[in-house]
């Protein structure tokens, strides 16, 4: 009992390990430690990882140092190790007593180390394989026991719990990173003015991730349509800019004539060229020119347009080590800078634009004042020489009457001549009190206007004035393309709603307005549910077209004055100013959950998606906008913990109830330690005769200061950390001594009932263990009944059957739980191994009352009989529950008419020493 103890105490450690923040390595060690102490026989134990190449590497074990090799020195061959061969491709353990009888394992570890045993064990996790475990002697046999082998397995799944969860820490520790550096870059771009300097940052980015430093880029001439052209390299590269641009130019290199480039740019998806010399499609001209091995090539893309090329050349290997997540990693790097590079080449293009045209208008000018001086010179006819220009060009007399003008003026002004504007006012073109601007509108013939740049200039004989030219040019299409780069700046272009940098901006405003006029204000935090699974089911398409969808139901449910706004990804924020209660915002709460009530149509495919919202509520709170919007994320989060859509307002219990939790959760840690836990039986009753048939055994925690802990508080907790595994295996063992103890006492034999969870059903030794167990203690499986729930099945039917029918095949009984709340089919029920169905006490609670409930109870009671099961109804709590079911021939019950759950030494004297007949 002492080593069964021990055994606990150490798993619980182990447990506890693998939930702190300790190095895999130390927890690893924690379990050799473990193992070495239980097989005292045992002269070396080592545990071997895989590796990327697919072998097995030492990792930890003891002792350290084997025939002068430390154990990360030691690999696994498989073409000589026929036994970790078999272990690696069935996932059984195998023991070997005798090493001379079989001749899998490796004959050159037997004859080194002089091997007379060997046991080799799997380290998995459902059908994952994480390791392996080997146990040998040095010359003694080690004679294992089936318990030893199972104590050892026992440590090895925790063993598998700690690499799992350090997989997943790492992969949680990697996301962080990703997203932080997605918003690190975010940033940074975001306060970029020059091409430069986003490529810039987009190289040193990427040089962080890939750890590749020769980064160039290919991007489109902003004043040549779709012509993209080699534009710069990373300053860190091994070539210079310079000498990289003028290679191009040296070799003749061309992107439309690169198979790979125009594939690139086609598919719009990234390619990793391992071997360059092996792949057809590559230049190799270029590639030997710049002494490139491999190369990775990823688009830039924004708004549906191409803007260009990044090329990741490694000039020293083949077949770089750029891992999935590195390369998706990279791709979402240069996404983010496109939308940067586009507004930068837009802005580029226009100032180009803009540059040309002042130009153009300056040599006009010139122009314009050479012929100036002529005309003093030659006659006013002569002035026609400037119908050649290309601008709008008049001219205008002391009166502001037109005196002239070129066939350019004309036609962009909407008139058929030159002679329709001779002799009219200017007035009809432009307003003359605007004409102080840079920019003015003219007018055309229609009375529609357009925005211009112009130049007015006079007119002299001498010193005297005699008039003045205008020329002009229609600036439209730049005025559109400037008001697009406005929207872009502001909007999210996939749902014109307000982007994040606008929701700020209001925000902003509205609560200094609210902060003065102590007004209240209100923040919803909302995201959809499952909606990756549409992304991954449908494509990304059919995910923009349900995030369009979404912002017209909530722009639909706003009142006036509020604004929606997407955040990115599934994301959205909605901010509600001059609230005057809780109420309103409760109403467009409902308004958007009811939304969430109808299906999305996406393209023929009708999708039911659910929504999470969270409330903030301005002063109380927060004061600013990142508060505000941070609370009402917490918030969401808690609203996830409701089924459907729903809404949770945030309170600062949100925070606490986490703080209580940790707390709960360190306590548990140390209550079996600290012998905290026991179990509490409750009677079972065959109510026909009146006579005790069985009891279940119930998991107590006895806090040291806070008393009985409710199950409904820690089961979940324990499920949660995997501590439900040592726990689950204690109350087995606890229940099965408790019956041994009665047996000794001569009390009459009676079943006895453990809940199981889905966390043990997950391990793969939960056969073996309780087999263990009942071989250990000596008690007949006819007496231990293992209940389990609809849902535990659900969740993995196979694995979970088939543990089953091992169990019942050694005369355990199995019963489900709870049953009639859950979601199982009633089709394949019958072929469940199954002993006895358990009616939920919420049916049996309203039986009076509740004709539903009534033909629900009665309906389970026919379907068990007719299945040949035993019926048991719990939660009974009066009489009248008690004879409605014995009317329907449902006689074995438990709740508390009959008693509430009692301490053993209770419930021996009320119920066995009466050899199982009620007083």
């Amino acid at each position: 009992m002492v080593k069964d103890q021990t055994r606990y105490l150490r798993l619980a450690n182990i447990t506890k390990l693998i939930n702190t923040k300790l190095e895999l390595r130390d927890v690893l060690n924690h379990v050799v430690t473990a193992i070495s102490e239980e097989i005292v026989r045992c002269d070396s134990v080592g545990i071997y990882l895989p590796q990327q190449d697919g072998s097995f590497r030492g990792f930890v074990g003891k002792p350290e140092v084997i025939n002068g090799m430390t154990l990360d020195m030691h690999t696994i061959d498989t073409d000589f190790d026929l036994l970790a061969k078999e272990v690696i491709e069935t996932q059984r353990t195998i023991y070997i007593p005798d090493t001379s009888k079989d001749h899998r394992p490796d004959p050159r570890a037997v004859e080194a180390f002089k091997i007379k045993s060997l046991l080799v064990l799997p380290i998995t996790g459902e059908t994952e394989l994480f390791g392996l475990v080997f146990l040998f002697d040095y010359g003694t046999p080690m004679n294992l026991t089936e318990i030893e082998i199972q104590t050892v397995q026992s440590y090895v799944n925790m063993a598998a719990v700690a690499i799992q969860n350090a997989k997943l820490l790492t992969h949680k520790e990697e996301l962080i990173k990703e997203k932080q550096l997605l918003l690190d870059i975010t940033r940074d771009l975001s306060l970029c003015s020059t091409m430069q300097e986003a490529l810039d940052i987009c190289f040193l980015y990427i040089e962080k991730v890939l750890g590749n430093n020769n980064i160039g880029i290919h991007l489109v001439d902003p004043l040549v349509h779709m012509k993209i052209k080699p534009t710069t390299i990373n300053r860190k590269s091994d070539w210079s800019v310079e000498a990289w641009v003028k290679s191009h130019d040296e070799i003749k290199f061309d992107v439309e004539n690169d198979k790979v480039f125009e594939e690139v740019i086609a598919t719009r998806k990234a390619e990793l060229i391992p071997d360059v010399f092996s792949d057809d499609r590559v230049n190799h001209k270029a590639c030997r020119h710049f002494g490139i091995q491999s190369m990775f090539i990823l688009p830039i893309v924004s708004m549906g347009k191409v803007l260009g090329l990044i090329v990741i050349a490694d000039l020293f290997k083949k077949n770089p080590n750029y891992s999935q997540a590195s390369q998706q990693l990279t791709q979402s790097i240069v996404d983010t800078t496109a939308s940067t590079l586009l507004n930068l080449l837009n802005m580029e293009k226009q100032e180009s634009i803009i540059k040309q045209r002042t130009e153009e208008i300056t040599e006009k000018n010139n122009e314009l004042e050479t012929t100036m001086k002529e005309l003093q010179r030659l006659s006013r006819e002569k002035e026609l020489i400037l119908h050649s220009a290309g601008e709008g060009i008049f001219g205008l007399d002391l009166h502001g009457v037109i005196t002239f003008c070129n066939p350019a003026a004309a036609t962009t002004l909407g008139y058929n001549s030159k002679n329709e504007l001779i002799g009219k006012p200017v007035s009809i073109i432009y307003n003359e009190n605007h004409t102080n601007l840079d920019e003015v509108t003219f007018f055309r013939r229609d009375q529609s206007n357009f925005p211009v740049e112009y130049v007015r200039s006079s007119i002299k004989e001498g010193d005297r004035m005699v008039g003045e030219v205008v020329t002009f040019k229609d600036i439209s299409e730049r005025k559109k393309m400037e008001k697009e780069i406005r929207y872009h700046a502001y909007y999210d272009s996939l749902t014109d709603l307000p982007n994040r940098v606008l929701l700020k901006d209001r925000m902003q405003q509205g609560l200094s307005i609210a902060h003065s006029r102590k007004e209240k204000a209100a923040v919803l935090f909302m995201d959809l549910d499952r909606f990756k699974s549409v992304n991954d089911l449908l494509g990304h398409s059919y995910g923009d077209i349900l995030l369009v969808h979404v912002a017209r139901r909530i722009s639909a449910c706003l009142p006036e004055g509020a604004t929606a706004s997407r955040q990115g990804g599934d994301e959205f924020v909605i901010y509600l100013p001059y609230i005057e209660s809780e109420a309103e915002v409760i109403e467009v709460a409902e308004k958007i959950v009811d939304q969430f009530n109808k299906p999305f149509n996406l393209k023929g495919h009708e999708m039911h998606i659910h929504s999470s919202i969270g409330v903030s509520l301005f002063p109380q709170d927060g004061q600013t906008a990142e508060l505000l919007i941070k609370n009402a994320d917490i918030a969401m989060y808690q609203s996830k913990t409701v089924s459907g859509s729903s809404y949770q307002f945030y309170h600062l219990a949100m925070d606490i109830r986490t703080f209580e939790n940790v707390k709960l959760e360190n306590a548990l840690y140390k209550a079996l330690d600290r012998e905290e836990l026991e179990i509490y039986f409750q009677p079972q009753i065959d109510y026909s005769t009146h006579t005790l048939i069985g009891t279940e055994a119930l998991l107590r925690w006895n806090h040291s200061t806070e008393g009985l802990i409710s199950p409904d508080r820690f089961i979940p907790l324990a499920e949660e950390t995997g501590l439900i595994v040592p726990i689950g295996e204690w109350v087995i063992r606890k229940a099965c001594n408790q019956i041994k103890q009665w047996q000794a006492k001569g009390y009459p034999s009676i079943i006895v009932s453990v809940n199981l969870s889905a966390r043990q059903f997950e391990q793969n030794n939960l056969f073996q263990t309780v087999k263990g167990i009942l071989d250990e203690v000596g008690v007949s499986p006819k007496l231990l009944c293992l209940e389990i729930t609809e849902n535990q099945i659900i969740k993995n039917t196979e694995l979970t059957i088939q543990t089953m029918k091992k169990l019942q095949a050694i005369g355990i009984k199995m019963s489900i739980d709870d049953f009639g709340t859950g979601y199982s089919s009633l089709g394949y029920l019958k072929n469940l191994p199954i002993n006895a169905l358990k009616i939920d006490k919420s049916f049996i609670r309203e039986l009076k009352s509740n004709d539903d409930n009534s033909a629900i109870a009665n309906t389970i009671i026919t379907l068990a009989k007719n299945l040949g099961l035993d019926v048991v109804a719990e939660g009974v709590e009066t009489l009248e529950q008690a004879e409605f079911l014995a009317s329907r021939e449902c006689y074995i019950m438990q709740g508390y008419y009959f008693n509430v759950p009692l301490k053993v030494n209770e419930f021996e004297s009320t119920y066995l020493v009466t050899k199982g007949e009620l007083l």
